[in-house]
This record gives C-alpha cells, structure tokens and sequence, in this order.
C-alpha cells in the first residue's frame, strides 16, 4: 500500500494498492489522481523521483520535493560532481542548521540550497519546473568527534523556490510518515496480523487507516491509540465520540 500522508495533522488522506507485478512508481500517480493536492509541497522518497511523477504534481497546481538517489544515476553524479564538504564552512547559497539533543546523541543538521541550475547542464530541462537543488547533511555524533559513517549527504530537487529553512523542515516531517507505521504496529498490531486471502489484506489496512485516523482526532481523552481502542471497548459513550468524527 502507497499511503498520502498529512504531515501537518499526522493522518492519512488516502492509500492505493501496488500491484503484485509491479511497484510503487505506477502506484503513486494513481494515488495523487485522487487527491486534492493544490498549493501543497508533496515530498516522494527516491522510489518516486520520476519525471512522469514529478510531472503529474505540476499538473495538479503542487510542488514536488523529490529524493534523488542512484536511481536516477545522471542526476545522482551531477550532486556528487556539484557538493563539497567544504561548503558546510563556506557557501555562497542559502544555508540553514540545526542541532537536536536526545538519548545522548547529538544531530546536527545543515540544509543547502542552490537556484543556480546551470550546474545540472542539459539535466535541468528534463524535470518540469525544476527551480531547487537542495543538500541535506545530517551528522550524528555520540562521543566528541563524528565517524564518516555517522555523516549522512542527501540530495533533493523541487519545482518550488525553497529556503534553506523549508527545505530543512520539509525533509524532516516527511519521515513523519514512520511515526504512522509505528503507530499501526503497535497501536493497532498491523505487523503481526495473518489475513492474506483475497484482497482483505487491503480491506483491513484500510480499515485500519480510518481507525488511526479517527482515534488520532479525538483529543478528549488524553491516551495513546491502544488505550484508546481499549477505551472504545469499554465505553460506549466514548466510542460514539470517536464514531461523531465521521459526520
């Protein structure tokens, strides 16, 4: 399942299923076909940095911000050839970090932003209204100095005038989307569940979506989602306060 994800709100707006013989990159225009997607920023991980994808959003009056991986291994060489280390010192584009302390681990984030797209060549004129190169950097550190493993380089185009800010903010609530996941395994034990006849698989896993999405929108009772489920069970009142978000 390809699912559409509010990062604003945290729900799901809307799911399409892959085919067997195939993969996400056919699933996910289908998926925008569907969606009101107007003025938004849509952020795709690698699997949909394709030009037909990329060209869909533009049709549908949004923005793309799309990961660009080995994929897409023209494009891929032109960052490596473009991005120097040495640009975290001294840039000339707009820059923006930030740092985040947690579990005794410090992350240090540091976004790059390049509208000088004469770097990309011919490349440039094959994405539809490509105005963005972005760089993010991110570099976890546990003790006083940093591995190069720790070191992470990610590169990103996008049809939208970004700052370095939103560029920074955009990349970080697309991996929102885990939180979700997490919250369907264990909030709703997704992983460990057995049904594969058919096509309930699908039927659940949207069923499932539609649960999170209404036990996430009640705020009455302060709780995670197993007890509120829990409490749905118990509670009749509080079911139909859960159930009232539907009208």
């Amino acid at each position: 399942m390809v699912n559409a994800f509010a990062t604003a709100n945290g729900v799901c707006l809307g799911q399409s299923k892959v085919d067997s013989k195939t993969n996400e990159i056919t699933a996910i225009p289908k998926l925008l076909e569907l969606l009101d997607i107007s003025g938004c920023l849509i952020t795709i991980d690698a699997m949909g940095c394709q030009r037909k994808i990329a060209q869909k959003i533009i049709n549908k009056n949004a923005d793309y911000l799309l990961a660009v991986k080995g994929n897409q291994g023209k494009l891929d060489k032109a960052f490596d050839n473009y991005y120097r280390p040495s640009m975290l010192q001294n840039f000339d584009g707009d820059s923006y970090s930030s740092q985040e302390k947690s579990h005794g681990r410090l992350e240090t984030r540091c976004a790059l932003i390049n509208t000088d797209l004469s770097v990309l060549g011919d490349l440039a004129y094959d994405w539809p209204e490509l105005k963005t190169m972005g760089i993010m950097v991110s570099v976890r550190q546990e003790g006083k100095h940093a591995d190069e493993s720790d070191i992470s380089v990610r590169y990103y185009i996008s049809s939208k005038a970004l700052t370095a800010k939103e560029l920074h903010d955009a990349t970080r609530s697309h991996w929102l989307i885990e939180s979700m996941h997490w919250q369907l395994d264990v909030g709703l034990k997704e992983d460990a569940c057995r049904i594969r006849v058919d096509d309930r698989a699908e039927v659940f896993a949207r069923i499932r979506q539609m649960v999170l999405n209404l036990l996430k929108q009640e705020k009455s009772f302060k709780a995670g989602i197993q007890r509120k489920r829990m409490m749905c069970a118990m509670d009749q009142e509080y079911l139909a306060t859960v159930l009232g978000s539907l009208s």
